[in-house]
């Protein structure tokens, strides 16, 4: 996931560089009415730290309607979320402005895989050892 610190975001420039390929949905909107044909990035807001909308419609993005596009989380955005955001679908994240880049990359960091599967990756872990062990006899 790339994390970008809130101070480097030049909203004008960026705006003018993406304004046809970027769809920035609203928190209670429902993904599956949108149009992503030609979309190369979708912005979902997070609000408040405790809104978690942007989690579902990410998880809808990904899994429902097979956007294989950005996923981009802004607004409140802690470092404590960024994990779940991943296994949601959110391949990028604007942090929020005190929130330290270099403790979230190091929480990303700290688990190479998930027992459970997940928007990314579908199959649960447990699947993989079995064929594997299977394919192995």
């Amino acid at each position: 996931m790339k994390l970008i610190a809130a101070n480097t975001i030049n909203t004008s420039v960026e705006a003018q560089n993406c304004a046809e390929n970027v769809v920035t949905l609203a928190n209670d909107a429902d993904p599956r009415s949108l149009n992503l044909s030609g979309v190369a990035r979708v912005d979902l807001q997070f609000p408040k730290f405790t809104d978690g909308r942007a989690f579902s419609q990410a998880f809808l993005l990904r899994r429902r309607l097979g956007f294989q596009g950005d996923i981009r989380a802004t607004g409140d955005v802690l470092v404590d979320q960024l994990q779940q955001m991943a296994r949601t679908g959110f391949t990028e994240a604007v942090l929020r402005a005190d929130q330290n880049l270099a403790h979230g990359e190091k929480l990303l960091g700290l688990y190479a895989s998930f027992y459970q599967g997940d928007a990314v990756h579908i199959q649960p872990h447990f699947t993989d050892s079995a064929h594997a062990e299977g394919s192995a006899a």
